[in-house]
């Protein structure tokens, strides 16, 4: 199957870290550019992550710079979301996705609050 599956979401309070992971199956997962995005309640979907197929180049935009790392082992098809620091207005559903193949995973829920 062509897919993405997000794992590793759940309900941590301000200041500590989780680790999102996405597991992709169907495709040459090495060659391809991978991303994150989120989607806050009643707000438009944005893009959080961005890693290209080496590996050794990233983008993040100023919200998360700084307190996310984007990464990814070829060998087990995954990337990975590690957030640090963590923020109430981190609170969204992270989505991993693949830009050459249109492809979304179901996303998984992340929830900042004491």
């Amino acid at each position: 199957q062509v897919q993405l599956v997000e794992s590793g979401g759940g309900l941590v309070q301000p200041g500590g870290s989780l680790r999102l992971s996405c597991v992709a199956s169907g495709f040459p997962f090495s060659s391809y550019t991978m991303s994150w995005y989120r989607q806050i309640l009643g707000k438009e979907r944005e893009l959080v992550a961005t890693i290209f197929p080496t590996g050794g180049s990233t983008n993040y935009p100023d919200s998360v710079k700084g307190r996310f790392t984007i990464s990814r082992d070829n060998g087990k098809n995954t990337v990975y979301l590690q957030m640090n620091s963590l923020k109430p207005e981190d609170t969204a559903v992270y989505y991993c996705f693949a830009p050459l193949r249109g492809l979304w995973g179901q996303g998984t829920h992340v929830t900042v609050s004491s």
